[in-house]
This record gives C-alpha cells, structure tokens and sequence, in this order.
C-alpha cells in the first residue's frame, strides 16, 4: 500500500478547514490502495484555524499539525510540509478549496504511469478579470525569460514523487520559488487539465503586494535576463546621450535652431536619472537575494508538531537548522 501525504498550507483559514478535511478524507476512503495523510502547516494564523485542526488531529490519526512560530510566507510554510512528509507521493495544494481534493485520484492515476512530477494546469479560473490577466502574462513572461521550462498557468497544486520531493528539500534557497524549483529538478513531469473554482469561503490572504513580491521571486530566482536587461538600457541611455550631445553640437556649427530653456534639460536629466534608478533597483533584487542567502537562516521555524511519531525530528532544509519541539497529540 503506498503512502500518501496531502501538505496544506493555512493562514486564517477557519472557515474552510472543516469542509476541506471532510473532502479530503472522502477523497482518502475512495481509494483503498492508499493510506492518506494531510499534514496541515500554520503559517501564524490568528485565528480559530490552529483550534480546529488540533481538536480533529486528537480524534483523527489521519490529520497532523506543523505550528510554525509565526507567519514565515506561503512558499516557506510549503518547504516545512515537504519537509516532515514521508509519503511515497506528497501533494501540495491551498486550503481555500480552489485546488479540488477530488482532483487528487487523477493526479495518483498520472503518478502510477510512471510521472513523478503530476502538476495541475488552471484551464479555467473563477476570479476577478484584473486577477486573471495579472497572472496569465506572469506566466507567460517568466517562461520567457527563465532559463527553464516552465509550464503555463501550473501553480503550487501538485502531485510530486519521493524521489522529486527529497530533491526539492535539498535545495539549499532561502527565497523559495516551489513551482520554479519543481521544474529545475526535471524527471518526468506532464500536466493535467482542470477548471478552479472560486474560492469556498472567507477572503483571499494572497495581496497584491504579496503576488508581486511573488513574482519578483521567480523571476530574479530563475533568469539572469532582468540584469542583461538592465545593461542594454545603460547602453541605449549612453547612446541617446551620445546622439543628443551630437545634436547639440551640430547646432552651434551650422547654427540650426535649437529649443532653448530648462524644459529639456529637465527631459534629459529625468531621463537619465529613471535609467539609473531603474538599473539599480535591479541590481538591489538581486543583491537582497544574495544577502538574505549568506545570512544562513532557516527557512521556517517550527513552534511545535502534532500527529506525528515522538521519535521522529523535524527535517532539516538543507544545512538550515529547523527549529522545534514535538508535541504529540
């Protein structure tokens, strides 16, 4: 019988976590030949969401719990579920219901011919239309510019082999972009179609603010190009510097007309000083990026676990210690 570990990231999600374990242990009933599990990560909620999986994991054996000391982010909270799954396959998904648990036997059915990597691609999505378009040329410009193949409109909602899963674990970023590094580790990977649904209930923790800086991440984490980017714009600046000065210079030898005043000086200066803020805002990403990985810190820390074996320690990403105490319920 294999093992089948669901990891679920939540942030304040007590409206939803009721209705997703009932779905889910449905999903797990359906399918004989598994033994599932759904380990449920709290990244610092604030409200009755800790209360509600701790009462379900004291009268199910089938729910566990990583309390993270506090909010660490989406993608951190993701690596700690990866971390303490054990399963043969581990699915990755969001607590508010717009990744269907009755998806998973589909992703498995993919798994057990052979993928390793089953990632579920949005065909259809019940969101706001700013939202939509948001994400689609997201998707469309980080696979044009990474150095990767990365797979259109496939977001965390995965089925990911053991094999795959202990290599993303070992990846030793700081900033983790899960969806980029699944795709970096290769093996055999395919996608399947299906139309998300509009979230179950309560509102989107997800900020604007929060899919920029996202998005930031998968592009500085996986493309050099913002940077040879940053290059040829120094370059076209040099160049309309050079054809301006030019210019000027033609206009006192053949005595053409010029336009006089700080008008255009203010243009050229603006110009050239948007070029140079630009170029090093650029330049600061990627330096953030560097920074926060030399400074060795770990990725999550872990409060406490509940639902797991006593003997087991919390995993370790890479040689970031994580810590934690163990509080088996």
């Amino acid at each position: 019988m294999s093992k089948l570990c669901v990891v679920i990231p939540v942030f304040n999600e007590e409206e939803n976590v009721q209705e997703l374990i009932t779905r889910l242990l449905r999903v797990f009933d359906s399918v004989p030949e598994i033994a599932g599990q759904v380990v449920f990560v709290n990244d610092g909620s604030r409200d009755g969401t800790v209360d509600l999986i701790v009462e379900r994991c004291r009268n199910e054996p089938r729910i566990a719990l990583i309390d993270l000391s506090r909010n660490f982010g989406h993608q951190a909270a993701l690596s700690a579920g990866l971390a303490h799954a054990d399963g043969d396959a581990v699915v990755t998904m969001d607590a508010d219901l717009q990744d269907p648990p009755e998806l998973i036997p589909d992703l498995m059915a993919r798994w057990r011919q052979g993928y390793e990597v089953v990632y579920a691609v949005r065909r259809r999505r019940k969101e706001a239309v700013l939202k939509r378009l948001a994400y689609s040329m997201f998707y469309r410009l980080q696979r044009a510019i990474a150095k990767i193949d990365l797979p259109l409109d496939a977001g965390d909602f995965c089925l990911m082999d053991r094999r795959v899963v202990e290599v993303v674990v070992s990846l030793p970023e700081y900033n983790r972009f899960l969806r980029g590094l699944r795709g970096w580790v290769g093996f055999r990977q395919t996608g399947l179609e299906y139309d998300r649904p509009a979230r179950f209930a309560g509102e989107t923790k997800y900020s604007w603010s929060k899919l920029l800086s996202l998005a930031v991440s998968g592009f500085v984490g996986f493309s050099t190009l913002p940077l040879r980017a940053a290059v040829w714009l120094g370059l076209l600046a040099s160049a309309f510097g050079l054809i301006l000065m030019v210019w000027v210079v033609a206009t006192k030898v053949f005595q053409l007309y010029a336009p006089r005043g700080w008008a255009s000086m203010i243009a050229v200066v603006l110009f050239l000083g948007g070029v140079q803020l630009l170029v090093l805002g650029v330049m600061g990403e990627y330096l953030g990026n560097v920074y926060d990985e030399v400074r060795r810190r770990p990725v999550f820390v872990v409060r406490r676990l509940i639902g797991f074996d006593r003997d087991r320690a919390p995993t370790v990403i890479s040689d970031r210690q994580t810590a934690g105490a163990i509080d088996d319920a």
